[in-house]
């Protein structure tokens, strides 16, 4: 009697987790699915009929409107493709370089060390001094690498890697040093490989703060020609706004903007600036999980 209580209590139990996570997930999905629909909707329909997930007219007007000068687009893509893959390994490799060195119990200042970072990550120098110190000492004004230097070593991230490396056993260490191996090849031929889901987690981190960077680019790039991605979408947007808030202005100019489509351009702006990262997260799903696991467990 008690064992078929317990089993009653357990399917309950299962099933309550279980439609939890289900509306969880819907709740997630819905405003994706509810995007798409809107990019694809009539612009006149969502006039009338607001946004539905069914689109009520089926346009495909504000794909045109954005694929007319394909080679902007292509080009923003590749700048930012760029800015992602050099940043994410830069920062990749700087990051576990020095959450290596701080993390080897016989190194004398690590703890000194470890101090430092930890206080870079609660002060900075304030916008201001970061401005002038990018384009009046490292004269990076219009230069991807305004985008990638900023982003390239985080201190939080550094701190979750020397936790992941700190728990390597020193021993192991030790004995591949009386072996004859160098510092540098146990730190590439041993270290970063058994770092890989902490690497692998802090990548798809990284690389998404990359591929979501707008605001550096927006203080420092002015050249049309290296615009990322993110910029080239706040720029569209702000052009949006000025069409719609100047009609009077837009209309003694000859402008028909009941032909531009204005929000399902938005929308269809967002699956395409988006579209790239969500199908590459699943592929780095099993590691980014891994990585979340045994940094809770040993971090």
């Amino acid at each position: 009697m008690n064992a078929a209580t317990t089993s009653l209590s357990n399917r309950k139990g299962n099933i309550v987790i279980h439609l939890f996570f289900v509306l969880l997930s819907v709740a997630i999905i819905a405003p994706f699915l509810l995007i798409v629909s809107v990019s694809l909707t009539d612009e006149k329909a969502l006039a009338e009929h607001g946004y539905s997930f069914i689109p009520a007219r089926f346009s495909v007007l504000a794909y045109e409107f954005i694929l007319q000068s394909p080679g902007v687009l292509l080009r923003a893509y590749g700048n930012t493709i760029f800015i992602t893959i050099a940043g994410t390994l830069l920062s990749l490799l700087l990051t576990s370089m020095i959450a290596y060195v701080i993390s080897r119990r016989d190194y004398k200042w690590r703890v000194q060390l470890t101090v430092y970072i930890f206080f870079t990550m609660l002060f900075s120098g304030g916008l201001v001094p970061f401005y002038i110190l990018m384009t009046q000492y490292l004269h990076l004004k219009d230069s991807l690498w305004a985008i990638i230097l900023p982003g390239m070593l985080s201190p939080f991230y550094v701190l979750i890697m020397k936790g992941f490396m700190g728990k390597i056993p020193y021993e192991l260490i030790e004995s591949t040093k009386v072996d004859g191996a160098s510092e540098w090849r146990i730190f590439f031929m041993m270290i970063l490989p058994l770092s890989t889901p902490a690497l692998t987690t802090l990548g798809l981190f990284i690389a998404f703060n990359y591929w979501n960077e707008w605001f550096n680019a927006l203080l420092f790039i002015d050249n049309d020609k290296l615009v990322p991605l993110q910029l080239l979408l706040v720029r569209i947007m702000n052009t949006l706004d000025f069409l719609r808030n100047n009609s009077q202005y837009i209309q003694s100019l000859g402008l028909d903007m009941s032909q531009l489509p204005g929000e399902s351009m938005r929308m269809a702006l967002v699956i395409l600036v988006a579209g790239p990262m969500m199908f590459i997260f699943p592929f780095f799903q099993k590691y980014f999980v891994q990585g979340m696991t045994v940094g809770s467990l040993k971090g």
